[in-house]
């Protein structure tokens, strides 16, 4: 009874993904660890569309007409080695390929004029006409802060929310799309920050469809307080101290 019982247990995270519509596949991008684990839950969960956080919608369109032209339209993207993204690929067989990636200059004006009239009329659907909470503004804020070692200047953390918001706004958009064009399960490939549950890519989507069932998967380096609805702890990347370049010492 008991090995039935911790058995069932292990397989409910697997169950609840599998009967997600969409499941979304946080990141840490430059560990290629999470990217094999990414890949083996797209494996298991053969998703009918894919959708890259680091492909705007053209390069993803000419990755999917051609699978011969995938590395090349990574290689356009600016991201990490296509070489820890290919398992991911290598995964999931005939599933399409969307790109959400928003135009580097789209993203540049978000930084400074906000986020709702570039994101067009279906702004209020995903919150994005209304200001945030000033406690979550203020611990987002900080989080952006931290991230970016705290080298920038502390008033330019509203203009990095502003795109963060954005960002996850768009990622969804493109998820609810490819459900509603290639029915269920999607996928989702992201980082962490924007697969978190309580205002990444699920709160929009529960936001703006509130009947679209997602499961968030965090693929992390250690333990964490970041809200998922699966966490699964891969190991460290063997990588510098990315803010001591950025250090005055």
């Amino acid at each position: 009874m008991r090995l039935a019982l911790l058995l069932a247990y292990l397989a409910a995270p697997a169950i609840a993904a599998a009967s997600a519509d969409i499941v979304i596949l946080g990141e840490v991008h430059d560990n290629p660890d999470a990217h094999l684990g990414q890949a083996d839950a797209v494996r298991n969960l053969a998703p009918t569309a894919v959708v890259f956080e680091m492909l705007t919608a053209a390069e993803a369109k000419r990755a999917d007409a051609d699978r011969g032209l995938i590395a090349e339209a990574w290689a356009k993207s600016g991201w990490q080695d296509f070489a820890i993204y290919s398992p991911i690929f290598d995964a999931f067989g005939a599933a399409r390929i969307v790109g959400a990636a928003a135009p580097r200059d789209t993203v540049r004006a978000v930084f400074t004029i906000g986020p709702a009239d570039l994101f067009g009329p279906e702004a209020p659907r995903y919150g994005l006409d209304a200001a945030l909470p000033e406690d979550q503004q203020r611990q987002r804020e900080d989080q952006q802060f931290d991230a970016h070692c705290a080298a920038m200047p502390r008033d330019a953390m509203a203009g990095m929310v502003a795109v963060q918001r954005y960002r996850d706004a768009a990622f969804a958009r493109s998820a609810l799309e490819a459900l509603n064009r290639y029915g269920p399960p999607v996928a989702v490939i992201v980082g962490n920050g924007h697969a978190r549950t309580d205002w990444g890519v699920p709160a929009m989507i529960a936001r703006a469809a509130p009947a679209v069932t997602t499961h968030a998967i965090g693929f992390v380096e250690q333990v964490t307080d970041m809200p998922f609805d699966e966490i699964r702890v891969v190991p460290p990347a063997d990588r510098d101290d990315p803010c001591k370049s950025l250090s005055s010492d």
